[in-house]
């Protein structure tokens, strides 16, 4: 891994489903330290916890309205997105850690890895194309 990679962060590998006919994107190994640094911060302080997830929750439904609303403006969207960043961003200060969601990668680092996913779903494609579902 490069300087410009993400330190300490594993890449996502795409994986074939056990049947071959689907790639499968594993990030549940991301996913389970965030969602356990945040029980440990609802566990240090469940009131101010709960109450950023209770606004969270609020603005990701209103954002969630504005984006399945046909005649919402454009600007109520922008202002309703931001909301939902800024109690996200919020929560995240309060994870005991600092935690690493986005991965970097160098441009070889990501041409290895659309090569591998490519080749994936090549495969796949192929093992549904000869064995086809009734």
């Amino acid at each position: 891994m490069s300087p410009d990679a993400t330190p300490g962060l594993p890449m996502i590998a795409p994986q074939l489903t056990a049947d071959g006919r689907a790639v499968r994107w594993p990030i549940a190994d991301r996913l389970a330290p965030l969602v356990d640094d945040l029980a440990l911060a609802y566990a240090e302080d469940p009131d101010g916890v709960g109450q950023l997830l209770a606004d969270h929750a609020a603005h990701v439904r209103r954002l969630d309205f504005a984006q399945c609303s046909e005649d919402m403006p454009e600007y109520e969207r922008c202002i309703r997105a931001a909301q939902a960043d800024s109690t996200r961003d919020a929560l995240l200060d309060e994870l005991p850690r600092t935690p690493q969601v986005d991965a970097l990668l160098t441009p070889d680092d990501a041409i290895t890895y659309a090569t591998r996913l490519t080749k994936l779903a090549a495969f796949s494609r192929l093992t549904r194309n000869r064995n086809p579902r009734p």
